[in-house]
Protein backbone atom coordinates (compact mmCIF):
# COMPACT_ATOMS: atom_id res chain seq x y z
CA UNK A 1 0.00 0.00 0.00
CA UNK A 2 2.90 2.30 0.75
CA UNK A 3 3.85 2.03 -2.82
CA UNK A 4 1.03 2.49 -4.10
CA UNK A 5 0.31 5.72 -1.96
CA UNK A 6 4.10 7.49 -3.52
CA UNK A 7 3.60 6.19 -7.01
CA UNK A 8 -0.01 9.03 -7.07
CA UNK A 9 1.74 11.17 -4.88
CA UNK A 10 5.34 11.00 -7.29
CA UNK A 11 2.14 11.19 -10.15
CA UNK A 12 1.15 14.75 -9.32
CA UNK A 13 4.73 15.92 -8.24
CA UNK A 14 5.44 15.22 -11.87
CA UNK A 15 2.83 16.95 -13.49
CA UNK A 16 3.14 19.85 -11.56
CA UNK A 17 6.59 20.69 -11.75
CA UNK A 18 6.14 19.48 -15.91
CA UNK A 19 3.21 22.04 -16.47
CA UNK A 20 4.64 24.94 -14.61
CA UNK A 21 8.73 24.45 -16.47
CA UNK A 22 7.10 23.74 -19.69
CA UNK A 23 2.87 23.83 -20.66
CA UNK A 24 -0.19 22.17 -20.26
CA UNK A 25 -0.41 21.35 -23.96
CA UNK A 26 3.18 20.02 -24.60
CA UNK A 27 2.88 17.31 -21.45
CA UNK A 28 1.73 14.36 -22.30
CA UNK A 29 0.72 11.18 -20.07
CA UNK A 30 3.63 9.45 -20.82
CA UNK A 31 5.82 12.73 -19.67
CA UNK A 32 4.40 12.47 -16.97
CA UNK A 33 4.92 8.96 -16.07
CA UNK A 34 8.74 9.00 -17.26
CA UNK A 35 9.35 11.81 -14.27
CA UNK A 36 7.33 10.30 -11.69
CA UNK A 37 9.16 6.91 -12.48
CA UNK A 38 5.91 5.35 -13.05
CA UNK A 39 4.34 2.96 -15.39
CA UNK A 40 1.64 3.84 -17.65
CA UNK A 41 -0.68 1.32 -16.17
CA UNK A 42 -0.39 2.81 -12.90
CA UNK A 43 -1.05 6.07 -14.01
CA UNK A 44 -4.72 5.03 -15.50
CA UNK A 45 -4.87 2.81 -11.93
CA UNK A 46 -5.21 6.44 -10.27
CA UNK A 47 -6.49 9.11 -12.44
CA UNK A 48 -8.41 8.83 -15.69
CA UNK A 49 -6.77 11.82 -17.66
CA UNK A 50 -4.48 14.38 -17.74
CA UNK A 51 -6.87 16.86 -16.77
CA UNK A 52 -7.85 14.65 -13.93
CA UNK A 53 -4.28 14.24 -12.87
CA UNK A 54 -3.60 17.83 -12.97
CA UNK A 55 -6.77 18.85 -11.07
CA UNK A 56 -5.31 16.32 -8.54
CA UNK A 57 -2.58 17.86 -8.16
CA UNK A 58 -3.24 21.01 -8.18
CA UNK A 59 -5.51 21.01 -4.93
CA UNK A 60 -3.71 18.55 -3.55
CA UNK A 61 -0.50 21.77 -3.41
CA UNK A 62 -2.90 24.22 -2.55
CA UNK A 63 -4.43 22.03 0.33
CA UNK A 64 -0.66 21.89 1.75
CA UNK A 65 0.28 25.35 1.16
CA UNK A 66 -2.69 26.81 2.76
CA UNK A 67 -0.19 25.76 6.06
CA UNK A 68 2.11 28.77 5.20
CA UNK A 69 -0.95 30.92 4.15
CA UNK A 70 -2.96 30.32 7.70
CA UNK A 71 0.61 31.63 9.24
CA UNK A 72 0.85 34.65 6.97
CA UNK A 73 -2.41 36.13 7.16
CA UNK A 74 -2.86 35.39 10.75
CA UNK A 75 -5.08 37.88 12.62
CA UNK A 76 -2.72 37.96 14.98
CA UNK A 77 -0.38 39.47 12.56
CA UNK A 78 -0.31 43.27 11.55
CA UNK A 79 -1.90 43.85 8.02
CA UNK A 80 0.76 45.46 6.53
CA UNK A 81 3.37 42.63 7.57
CA UNK A 82 0.58 39.88 5.86
CA UNK A 83 1.52 41.46 3.06
CA UNK A 84 5.19 42.01 2.84
CA UNK A 85 5.62 38.22 4.20
CA UNK A 86 3.59 37.47 1.10
CA UNK A 87 5.36 39.44 -1.23
CA UNK A 88 8.92 38.22 0.27
CA UNK A 89 7.52 34.55 0.13
CA UNK A 90 6.90 35.13 -3.15
CA UNK A 91 9.92 36.37 -4.33
CA UNK A 92 11.98 34.15 -2.69
CA UNK A 93 10.20 31.00 -4.34
CA UNK A 94 10.97 32.76 -7.49
CA UNK A 95 14.76 32.55 -6.74
CA UNK A 96 14.54 29.31 -5.44
CA UNK A 97 12.65 28.06 -8.71
CA UNK A 98 14.90 30.15 -11.30
CA UNK A 99 18.30 28.49 -9.03
CA UNK A 100 16.80 25.10 -9.38
CA UNK A 101 15.53 24.97 -12.97
CA UNK A 102 17.49 28.36 -14.69
CA UNK A 103 14.59 30.30 -15.62
CA UNK A 104 12.28 32.81 -13.35
CA UNK A 105 9.07 30.70 -13.42
CA UNK A 106 6.29 33.34 -12.61
CA UNK A 107 2.49 32.20 -10.75
CA UNK A 108 2.13 28.21 -11.71
CA UNK A 109 -1.86 29.17 -11.42
CA UNK A 110 -1.72 31.91 -13.86
CA UNK A 111 0.54 30.51 -16.25
CA UNK A 112 -1.64 27.51 -16.45
CA UNK A 113 -4.59 28.96 -15.98
CA UNK A 114 -4.34 31.19 -19.29
CA UNK A 115 -3.47 28.34 -20.95
CA UNK A 116 -6.17 25.91 -20.75
CA UNK A 117 -9.60 28.15 -19.16
CA UNK A 118 -11.11 28.05 -22.61
CA UNK A 119 -9.88 24.09 -22.98
CA UNK A 120 -10.07 22.31 -19.98
CA UNK A 121 -12.79 22.89 -18.02
CA UNK A 122 -12.38 21.09 -14.47
CA UNK A 123 -8.80 22.10 -14.67
CA UNK A 124 -9.64 25.95 -15.21
CA UNK A 125 -12.37 25.66 -12.57
CA UNK A 126 -10.24 24.50 -10.06
CA UNK A 127 -7.36 27.16 -10.77
CA UNK A 128 -10.21 30.02 -10.04
CA UNK A 129 -11.24 28.40 -7.03
CA UNK A 130 -8.20 28.62 -5.93
CA UNK A 131 -7.68 31.87 -6.84
CA UNK A 132 -10.55 33.14 -5.35
CA UNK A 133 -9.61 31.58 -2.00
CA UNK A 134 -6.33 33.62 -1.86
CA UNK A 135 -8.20 36.79 -3.08
CA UNK A 136 -9.40 36.07 0.85
CA UNK A 137 -6.19 36.57 2.18
CA UNK A 138 -5.79 39.98 0.46
CA UNK A 139 -9.52 40.99 1.10
CA UNK A 140 -9.24 40.11 4.90
CA UNK A 141 -5.47 41.45 4.96
CA UNK A 142 -6.37 44.87 3.45
CA UNK A 143 -9.73 45.47 5.31
CA UNK A 144 -8.44 44.89 8.90
CA UNK A 145 -5.46 47.61 7.52
CA UNK A 146 -8.26 50.18 6.79
CA UNK A 147 -9.93 49.86 10.30
CA UNK A 148 -6.77 50.45 11.45
CA UNK A 149 -5.76 53.32 9.43
CA UNK A 150 -2.68 51.52 7.90
CA UNK A 151 -4.49 51.46 4.43
CA UNK A 152 -6.75 53.42 2.53
CA UNK A 153 -8.97 51.27 0.78
CA UNK A 154 -12.87 51.61 1.96
CA UNK A 155 -13.79 49.20 -1.03
CA UNK A 156 -11.15 46.21 0.06
CA UNK A 157 -13.00 43.76 -1.94
CA UNK A 158 -12.03 45.88 -5.08
CA UNK A 159 -8.85 46.98 -3.23
CA UNK A 160 -7.71 43.30 -3.47
CA UNK A 161 -8.59 42.81 -6.75
CA UNK A 162 -6.96 45.23 -7.90
CA UNK A 163 -3.26 44.30 -5.88
CA UNK A 164 -3.46 40.50 -6.97
CA UNK A 165 -4.05 41.85 -10.39
CA UNK A 166 -0.79 44.00 -10.05
CA UNK A 167 1.45 40.79 -8.52
CA UNK A 168 0.17 38.30 -10.60
CA UNK A 169 1.52 40.81 -13.50
CA UNK A 170 4.72 41.22 -12.05
CA UNK A 171 5.09 37.84 -11.71
CA UNK A 172 3.97 37.29 -15.77
CA UNK A 173 6.77 40.06 -16.57
CA UNK A 174 9.19 37.92 -14.95
CA UNK A 175 8.46 35.18 -16.66
CA UNK A 176 8.52 36.40 -19.83
CA UNK A 177 11.97 38.36 -19.10
CA UNK A 178 13.14 35.79 -16.89
CA UNK A 179 14.41 38.72 -14.72
CA UNK A 180 13.86 38.28 -11.16
CA UNK A 181 14.90 42.21 -10.47
CA UNK A 182 11.36 43.12 -11.36
CA UNK A 183 9.72 41.15 -8.07
CA UNK A 184 11.59 43.74 -6.29
CA UNK A 185 9.12 46.16 -6.31
CA UNK A 186 6.29 43.84 -5.43
CA UNK A 187 5.71 45.04 -2.02
CA UNK A 188 6.59 48.53 -2.74
CA UNK A 189 4.25 48.97 -5.33
CA UNK A 190 1.55 47.30 -3.28
CA UNK A 191 1.65 49.76 -0.46
CA UNK A 192 1.76 52.70 -3.04
CA UNK A 193 -1.91 51.21 -4.02
CA UNK A 194 -2.87 50.65 -0.52
CA UNK A 195 -2.36 54.34 0.20
CA UNK A 196 0.96 53.85 2.55
CA UNK A 197 2.97 56.92 2.40
CA UNK A 198 6.50 55.56 3.40
CA UNK A 199 7.36 52.32 1.86
CA UNK A 200 11.13 51.97 2.62
CA UNK A 201 10.78 49.98 6.06
CA UNK A 202 8.64 47.30 4.09
CA UNK A 203 10.03 46.90 0.64
CA UNK A 204 12.00 43.61 -0.26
Amino acid sequence: MGRVSDAKVRLMDAVLELLWTGSYGSTTIDHICERAGVKKGSFYYFFNSKADVAVAALDTSFQARRVELDAMFSPSVPPMERIRKYCEFGYLLQVEMKAKFGYVLGCPLFTLGAEVCTQEQAVGAKIQEILEYKARYFETAIRDGHAAGVFHAPDAAAKARVVRAYIEGLLTQARIQNDLEILREMSEGVFAMLGVRSVSAVAI
